[in-house]
């Protein structure tokens, strides 16, 4: 496997029932070192879908986990001044945003919807 790195695609809206169901089943631990495994992690639309207080947790926790020990890469369709609608709590979400911009790079893509795009096209 020389020259591959080990990832791992997470996205939001399908987990946030196993988001909760891991705390409630006490499998978080278990999960977050699973994950510790690979070296990058790819988190998918973390403001698409609203989640509750604990499912945000549940993504802190694994944000902080990962700070400084494994790549993390994540998509978001709200700027950071907005993401206290993802995180619930001030506090929480410049904690977590502290985190990830710590070392980062931010691709930052102001660009129309290419799916808006193509359903344009497609009703003319």
């Amino acid at each position: 496997m020389h020259g591959r790195t080990s990832r791992a695609w997470w996205s939001v809206a399908p987990n946030r029932i196993t988001c909760s169901r891991f705390k409630a089943e006490l499998k978080l631990a278990k999960t977050l070192k699973r994950l510790a495994k690979f070296e990058a992690l790819i988190i998918d639309d973390i403001a698409y879908v609203q989640q509750n207080r604990e499912e945000m947790e549940v993504l802190f926790t694994l944000l902080a986990e990962r700070y400084e020990r494994g790549s993390v890469m994540l998509s978001s369709n709200l700027p950071f001044s907005q993401w206290e609608q993802i995180f619930k709590d001030p506090m929480t979400t410049a904690a977590a945003i502290d985190r990830l911009v710590h070392h980062c790079v931010i691709l930052e893509l102001n660009v129309k919807s290419y799916r808006m795009e193509q359903a344009k096209k497609a009703k003319k």
